[in-house]
């Protein structure tokens, strides 16, 4: 074992950091490299929907701000600071942006493998905190803050062994989440095209017979459109409001009616469908902002800069379940509540709610404009029974996906400490890992 600064690992050529690009907003909105700034570095890895790119006309190099496979990437302004990612080999290509820093390993001194998990380890942390502390401004980890950090280095063979252990468990995660995400597209790609684009009555209309639709479904749609306040819908179908299938906020805790423990999860903490922690209060110490309660089947998206596309689908949700009032949480009225997620969450929907926000740097809709958005929808059950019975297995085995990645997460931090600071061999880990996976 050997303790060096980074600095020390910088003179040697074994180590560079570096910081990103200020990009211009003249130079964003077109179809080039993405520009992924902090916010899409979340705690569950990056997320590459969504994000910005550059214009493909833009002039100037880039070279020294792209991301390369191996890199540890760590945000360093706000409250996110010291939140950590690793570039792997498959991500697309992204430059970064200012409020992100990349260590990039040179040489044989410190593996990537190593770097990627030392900055989840305690003696990372425990500079970070002090760090972050000795400033009365926003927490900001600076260039030279990071020079000065202090890493304990075992021998280069036994650090690629400590990753390679540990990156089995992050492989799992990893392959979870694609089935995870795979899983989430069906469904809405269903609904997309039975209740937006009406892909089986065009079929019908036309003589064609519907490829992929269950038969039992293709009899319960017509084969003609009429007119309606969002343009043609399938004969005999109406336009309905949220509201009709759902209710709104139904369960708000006062401070008397709050669960003894409470299970809090904030908008920061839920990107399209995933949620990325929950913090665990005693009640009174919750913040003020944590009233609404959820049951299983809610839907609950955020009022709050809706365009981030911060929604989850609760199922099965743990005792004393309670997220802020920042978000609206839509209890269906009836068992269909696959329907109710995947018509709330889908492109229109996030884009009615985007057009209904209204205030300056936070623009948030009311409560009553997710209520007001519409959807078509057959004049009986019989269709939206048929879905759900092809939908909800699809939600629920995308959730057990979901619950499977954060028990691997808490195998892989419990073990990090234990294998860095050698309690834990590598044979007793890799034995654990494989009885995980």
């Amino acid at each position: 074992m050997k303790s060096v600064t980074f600095q020390d690992l910088i003179r040697s050529g074994d180590l560079e950091i570096g910081d990103g690009y200020r990009a211009k907003n003249s130079e964003l909105g077109g179809s080039g490299l993405i520009f992924l700034r902090a916010g899409y570095l979340t705690d569950a890895g990056f997320d590459f929907e969504n994000v910005e790119r550059f214009r493909e006309d833009r002039v100037g190099p880039l070279d020294g701000k792209i991301a390369k496979a191996g890199d540890t990437v760590i945000t360093t302004k706000g409250n996110s600071t010291g939140r950590v990612g690793y570039v792997e080999s498959d991500f697309p290509p992204f430059v970064y942006s200012p409020h992100l820093s990349f260590w990039r390993c040179k040489g044989r001194a410190v593996a990537p493998e190593f770097l990627r998990y030392w900055c989840r380890g305690d003696e990372f942390r425990t500079q970070l905190e002090a760090m972050k502390t000795s400033t009365d401004m926003a927490p900001y980890l600076s260039l030279t803050d990071q020079r000065r950090l202090r890493i304990t280095l075992p021998d280069y063979q036994l650090q690629i062994a400590i990753g390679d252990a540990l990156s089995v468990l992050d492989d799992k995660i990893a392959n979870n989440k694609k089935i995870n995400y795979s899983t989430a597209s069906l469904a809405s790609g269903l609904f997309k095209s039975w209740f937006i684009d009406f892909d089986v009555v065009a079929a019908k209309r036309a003589g064609r017979r519907p490829v992929g639709v269950p038969a039992e479904a293709i009899s319960l749609f017509p084969s003609h459109f009429d007119v309606s306040e969002l343009g043609p819908i399938p004969r005999g179908w109406r336009v309905t409001p949220l509201s009709e299938l759902t209710e709104i906020n139904a369960r708000t805790f006062s401070a008397k009616t709050m669960p003894q423990e409470i299970r809090y999860i904030e908008i920061s903490d839920v990107r399209r469908g995933n949620v990325d922690r929950v913090t665990v209060y005693s009640r009174g110490a919750e913040p003020s902002r944590a009233r609404r309660g959820v049951r299983h089947g809610d839907t609950v998206v955020s009022a709050v800069r809706p365009e981030r596309g911060s929604y989850f689908l609760c199922l099965n949700p743990p005792d004393g379940l309670v997220v802020s009032t920042g978000f609206v949480v839509l209890s269906p009225r009836s068992q269909h509540w696959a329907l109710v997620y995947c018509a709330a969450t889908g492109d229109d929907a996030l884009d009615h709610y985007e057009r209904h926000a209204e205030g300056g740097a936070y623009p948030a809709m009311r409560p009553g404009a997710a209520a007001d958005f519409r959807v078509a929808l057959p004049a009986n059950n019989n269709l939206l029974d048929v879905f759900c019975s092809i939908v909800d297995p699809l939600l629920l085995q995308a959730h057990a996906y979901r619950e499977e990645m954060k028990l691997l997460a808490d195998l892989r931090d419990t073990m990090l400490g234990p294998l860095l600071s050698g309690e834990l061999t590598i044979k007793a880990a890799e034995k654990a890992v494989g009885e995980a996976v």
